[in-house]
């Protein structure tokens, strides 16, 4: 997929990006480069080939859900202004 000048400056105009004279060019054979590689991957075959969710075959190692901290609720909210059956209350902010 080609890309051309009028068409960078196009997209810049839409994204609202301000790109000088002097970048143009240098932009645009850069876009043709990502584009060309894009190019190249979408014509890899890769039937039979399972997806990955990570290039490395990583675990997470995850620990076990314990509770860790006592329930501190009366203690917090000691110095709120309003509170009703455990919860916060604060003035209505949207109509």
């Amino acid at each position: 997929m080609a890309i051309d000048r009028k068409e960078v400056e196009a997209v810049a105009h839409l994204a609202r990006l301000s790109i000088d004279e002097t970048q143009i060019e240098r932009t645009t054979e850069s876009l043709q480069g990502i584009l060309g590689m894009i190019d190249q991957m979408q014509a890899i075959d890769t039937k039979g080939i399972e997806p990955m969710a990570h290039p490395l075959d990583a675990v997470q190692r995850l620990r076990a859900d314990e509770v860790t901290e006592t329930d501190q609720r009366e203690k917090l909210q000691q110095h709120a202004p309003a509170t009703e059956e455990g919860l916060f209350l604060v003035p209505k902010v949207i109509e």
